[in-house]
């Protein structure tokens, strides 16, 4: 099959390449961001594209048989950028996607798009109540997929809970930098909510299958997550004791933490944006029994051995991780800000 990979630098892309290299298909993975060759084959095929440059893009689409658009603009970037990346450029691909006869489009969606559901397991039919720009633009680029479904086109919508494995750092790299340095982790709440992770390699065998057959039973929106996970506290603590970091929970009241989370974060001195502690401190799941069924597939990786796999990553790879400078994808570690204030009292 000849694929092409949107947002092909990021954490998902590079284990979508990696995976999908190894299966012998041809590919094209592109991306605003710039490439790190290192990390792919040497023949693979990248490009620097924004997906808002329909020009370029239509170039690249043309002769492709399967297109999975994972690029977005994440919750940290100006919100301008957020609208016309995950808006626009949706748009973009979609229609030329049917231009040129693709046989099947791929949407990298997210669970942010149920805001914070008041009811669990979350189905994909439950209301849809974006938080923050991100949120919001996930549900309008969801509607031209939903659209481009009716038009003829063969879509497949996924809402991936937040994803973790080898080379995941973002937010994660702040937690794995307390938990490294024995720190107490503070958690909204008493920690005691079901919050629901997923592997990446679990999420790429997913999108691979979908891959493989034309079935329009495809072209339908579907969650995916961990299939076993615990509470915060608990898949928390099987991470602390990876190295016997000395690391331990520690509760907080919600209410008012929220409430100083969100001031830092309009002051923009925090990264913790409103979606994520929003819901820290409430259960966070989805059914998964429609993927498991259409697919005929199941998620291999818990929680704990999700966070598990990262972390021992991140130690492995702890000098080159702290030589690198931060930034505001998935694939770096992002500015503590004030949060490097309240690691000092820790």
């Amino acid at each position: 099959m000849k694929i092409l990979i949107t947002g092909g630098a990021g954490f998902l892309g590079l284990h979508l390449a990696s995976f999908f290299s190894k299966k012998n298909h041809k590919l094209i993975s592109l991306d605003v961001q710039k490439f790190d060759k290192s990390e792919y084959a040497k023949d693979f095929r990248t490009e620097i594209c924004d997906i808002r440059n329909k020009r370029k893009l239509n170039s690249l689409i043309r002769d492709q048989d399967i297109v999975i658009h994972a690029a977005a603009a994440l919750p940290l970037w100006k919100e301008k950028d957020i609208y016309t990346t995950n808006i626009d450029g949706t748009r973009n691909i979609l229609e030329l996607a049917k231009k040129h006869k693709v046989k099947r489009v791929i949407y990298i969606s997210s669970t942010a798009v149920y805001g914070i559901p008041k009811k669990h397991p979350i189905l994909e039919k439950d209301p849809r109540v974006g938080v923050g720009a991100y949120g919001k633009t996930k549900i309008l680029a969801e509607d031209l997929c939903f659209q481009a479904i009716k038009e003829g086109l063969n879509v497949t919508i996924i809402r991936p809970k937040t994803f973790v494995g080898t080379g995941r750092l973002g937010v994660f790299e702040i937690l794995f930098d307390w938990i490294h340095d024995g720190k107490k982790i503070p958690v909204l709440g008493n920690g005691n909510n079901r919050y629901q992770l997923l592997d990446v390699d679990d999420l790429v065998k997913a999108i691979y299958t979908f891959c493989l057959e034309d079935e329009k039973s495809y072209n339908d929106v579907f969650n995916i997550g961990a299939e076993n996970f615990g509470t915060v506290r608990n898949d928390l603590q099987e991470v602390f004791d990876v190295d016997n970091s000395g690391s331990r929970i520690f509760p907080t009241p919600a209410f008012f933490l929220k409430k100083a989370l969100w001031f830092f974060e309009k002051i923009g001195v925090s990264p913790l944006y409103q979606w994520v502690y929003d819901t820290a401190d409430k259960d966070s799941f989805v059914s998964i029994e429609k993927i498991k069924k259409t697919l005929k597939w199941k998620p291999e990786y818990s929680n704990s051995q999700a966070l598990i796999k990262s972390y021992r990553w991140y130690l492995k790879n702890y000098k080159e991780i702290k030589s690198k400078t931060s930034g505001v994808t998935h694939t770096v570690g992002w500015k503590q800000g004030v949060l490097k204030l309240f690691k000092y009292f820790a």
